[in-house]
């Protein structure tokens, strides 16, 4: 059943009524947000802001492996709160909608066409059925063939393009496929076939929960340590893990494009299996019990076999207990064998990696992870690779005498690529990029890869084979130029093949000719949404292969620009701002409204870099606030809010006087550009920046009021570390308190809007955190409300959910904001 409309609270002062509505009445406001019958259901905001979130989406690009044929895929526009309404089962972390045996809420294409990039002509799919839902889209290694799923009547099916040449799409085979959870469907290397994970046929009807319990749901610890993150959609009790067994447990079979099929191998909670190059073995991964309450599915109990391609049982590789125990700071992992994957440049070999600090950071060790191989037939032990110093990342795969791996660390914030020959350890490993990826300035790039004939990643070579490409953001002093290097494997020096120029900001997304230096771009600017075009390197021509119009060329005449302003200790800081059409500063400081997330830095230097480009279209969604510059609002968005900690300080010693120093610095450049009213000043933010909203309210007196949407208020219910906090409420109590705007309510004398999805599965960003900060607000007498969306998750999806956060920001802004009065009125303490 659809849900009729949000869930209000509201609060104000009682002794403060009449003077609020006095001021209502003087500035043409009827009433103030609150409670009335009218706002029981859905509200849309003003038409200008609607027509902008409404504009039609963009069609998304997919590339085939030979590069030869783009994919263009239709998006619809938000999904009716009746869809968002359908039942959903909430397991283990898994969210699943039961009647198709799909993930719960999943987006879909609703449409698909096919082009050469050599050709203009545009090719329509045909033989789609009426208002197709499809997902899960594959290209066959050949690059001749599509399949993907199309949700059907009675559940996921399977459906295939056989003929590039004429896209005329079939349903492949009378089965529906289990596409709950994992992978659902593979192609083999050979393009002759799919690997698909399908339902039981016998399964029967789902478990009923009993009507009487058995006994209680009980949970023990035996002094082993366990911290855990606050999780959402945990396991409560036997009936819940019965129907994750239901739902879940699929078979695997192997359809040939003729439609026949043979299962493979046993049933079971098959969360991955993956194909070797050669197509002639399996990599499978299993669930299994026991499960937990205190976890998700990623840390219970697993298999990894492997099989042959018909199902036969060939090794065990690892049987991995319920994993409960991990330390829950950042860098930590489990024990035994992890991150399974088959070299991409051999037949059957078999790679994966083990910690040897016992899968946890803080402990000395000068080995932290180490690579194994197993080659086929599997017998016999593993063979060390590569031994680490740091974390493992991934490998990069290129031939006998060639592989780059990649190492993190967290505490200092670096990577480490190594270079080494995999078939001759005689080789000596060298280190070929060495960086911070806080340092944005001086990122060198990531590799570039291609896929091979079987449907492999490999990394792509210049033509005489002795560098590698790399592709990176270009972050300068001047904002983003992305830029495409080949770097010399040795004599490593780097030289420039192309950067993207003003008044454009291009980004290379696929190397069509090594040889010819052709490269496939998508490219924007501050008036042109992005499209793609072919860019001749050699021949300096750029010939464009998309047409997509402006989404909102009623906003074609607003003004965006790059702003660079100082901390008060002189950290550089920026932001992007917006004014309306047609401002001129002659109208004077207008109502602002700031946008930002706070992020956290080991070094001032990165902190202080430029994260934005200047050329960049202005793509905004339902979460963005640049609409609001078409109300007459100054907007700044992204506005820097780094938190710095160097050396052995740790940046959330100081979090509230940062946070307060970049929010002042902000306002008073916006002051002094003479564009934004310091009167009339409001700050928003979503998640973390939800906190940060709020925090900058209690100790601070720099803005009017605060929106914050689907945030975390209370730290203390967040106790084994939160963002990137490592350290736990016992460790430091007074962070955790003192980050805590719950701690503080008493202190928050600006108006405040909260906004939370009901069915939040964020970790720490429980439903309750918003219920109870509101509840702590209204009990010192805040002027606050509180919105509650139903079946709305950490990010909102419905239309109508969507079109009534932008009324409730809307009439926010305009009561508390725009047409606030002075601030030694009734509205606001004294500061």
């Amino acid at each position: 059943m659809a849900s009729i409309g949000p869930i209000y609270a509201h609060i104000s002062k009682r002794t403060l009524a009449a003077g609020l509505v006095a001021i209502l009445i003087l500035f043409g406001i009827e009433s103030a947000p609150g409670m009335n019958p009218a706002e029981q259901t859905y509200q849309s905001p003003p038409q200008v802001i609607a027509d902008i979130i409404d504009a039609p989406p963009t069609p998304l690009i997919s590339v085939s492996p030979d590069s030869r044929w783009l994919l263009l895929m239709d998006r619809p526009g938000f999904p009716p709160i009746d869809e968002v309404a359908r039942p959903e089962l909430r397991l283990a972390g898994v969210r699943i909608d039961p009647q198709f045996n799909s993930p719960g809420r999943q987006t879909y294409f609703t449409g698909l066409s096919l082009k050469e990039w050599s050709d203009n002509e545009e090719t329509k799919v045909i033989g789609l059925p009426e208002n197709p839902r499809i997902s899960n889209i594959k290209w066959s290694p050949d690059s001749r063939k599509l399949a993907f799923t199309v949700l059907g009547t009675n559940g996921v099916e399977l459906w295939l393009i056989d003929n590039i040449d004429k896209p005329g799409a079939r349903r492949l085979a009378d089965i529906l496929l289990n596409d709950a959870y994992g992978k659902t469907i593979e192609w083999t290397p050979d393009s002759k076939a799919l690997i698909c994970k399908i339902l039981l046929p016998d399964r029967g009807t789902p478990p009923e929960k009993p009507a009487i319990p058995a006994g209680p749901v009980i949970q023990e610890n035996l002094g082993q340590i366990a911290p855990a993150a606050t999780y959402a959609d945990l396991l409560t009790n036997p009936h819940d893990e019965s129907l994750l067994e239901y739902y879940l447990t699929g078979q695997l079979v192997r359809i040939e494009i003729d439609s026949n099929r043979e299962n493979i191998g046993p049933p079971g909670i098959i969360s991955s299996y993956k194909i070797s190059p050669d197509g002639q073995y399996l990599l499978v991964e299993t669930i299994q019990r026991p499960f937990s309450y205190l976890v998700q599915i990623n840390n219970f109990p697993h298999r990894i076999e492997i099989w042959r391609n018909t199902g036969d049982f060939v090794r065990l590789i690892t049987d991995q207990p319920l994993a409960e125990e991990i330390p829950t700071v950042t860098g930590a992992v489990r024990t035994g064998p992890r991150q399974f994957e088959w070299r991409a440049d051999a037949d059957a070999i078999l790679c994966w990696v083990e910690a040897l600090d016992k899968g946890d950071p803080r402990l000395e060790s000068e080995v932290r992870d180490q690579i194994y191989t197993l080659k086929a037939p599997f017998r016999g032990n593993p063979i060390p690779l590569f031994a680490l110093n740091f974390r493992y990342d991934n490998i990069l795969w290129q031939g006998d005498r060639l592989a780059i791996v990649s190492e993190w660390w967290w505490p200092t914030r670096r990577i480490r690529k190594w270079a080494f020959a995999p078939d001759d350890m005689r080789v000596e490993p060298e280190i070929i990029l060495d960086y911070s990826w806080e340092d944005r300035y001086n990122h060198p790039g990531s590799p570039v890869e291609y896929i091979n004939e079987q449907g492999q990643p490999l990394l792509l070579l210049d033509k005489d084979r002795r560098a590698i490409f790399l592709i990176g953001e270009g972050a300068s002093s001047e904002g983003n130029r992305p830029f495409l290097d080949l770097f010399n494997l040795e004599t490593h020096k780097t030289a420039r093949l192309w950067q993207s120029e003003a008044p454009y900001y291009e980004e290379v997304v696929r190397i069509l000719d090594v040889k010819d230096n052709i490269i496939l771009t998508r490219r924007e600017s501050l008036s042109e949404p992005h499209n793609y075009f072919i860019r001749e390197l050699n021949k300096n021509k750029l010939i464009p292969i998309t047409h997509f119009p402006h989404p909102y060329p009623q906003m074609n005449e607003v003004k965006k620009e790059l702003i660079r302003y100082r901390r008060a200790d002189s950290l550089d800081l920026t932001g992007t701002l917006y004014l309306p059409p047609g401002y001129t500063s002659e109208q004077g400081p207008l109502p602002t409204y700031i946008w930002a997330y706070p992020r956290e830095f080991k070094s001032l230097d990165a902190a202080g870099q430029v994260t934005d480009s200047p050329y960049q279209f202005a793509r905004i969604g339902w979460w963005s606030p640049i609409p609001w510059v078409m109300r007459g609002y100054a907007v700044l968005d992204r506005a820097s809010m780094p938190i710095v900690g160097e050396g052995d300080e740790e940046p959330n010693d100081t979090f509230i006087e940062q946070l307060v120093d970049n929010a002042r610095a902000a306002v008073k450049e916006l002051v002094r550009r003479g564009v934004t009213d310091p009167d009339r000043v409001a700050i928003g933010g979503h998640s973390y920046g939800a906190f940060m909203a709020a925090n900058l309210l209690a100790h601070s007196d720099i803005f009017r009021a605060g929106i914050a949407r689907t945030g975390a208020y209370n730290r203390t219910l967040t106790p084994f570390g939160f963002q990137n906090e490592d350290r736990t409420l016992w460790e430091a109590p007074d962070i955790y308190y003192e980050m805590s705007p719950f701690m503080h309510v008493d202190s928050i004398n600006e108006p405040i809007l909260i906004i939370h999805g009901e069915a939040d599965n964020n970790p720490g960003t429980f439903p309750m955190q918003s219920e109870r900060f509101y509840n702590a607000l209204k009990g010192h007498g805040a002027i606050t409300r509180l919105v509650m969306l139903p079946h709305e998750s950490h990010s909102y999806q419905a239309r109508e959910s969507i079109m009534h956060v932008l009324w409730e920001t809307d009439r926010w802004l305009e009561t508390y904001v725009k047409n606030a009065s002075p601030r030694d009125t009734v509205l606001m303490k004294p500061e």
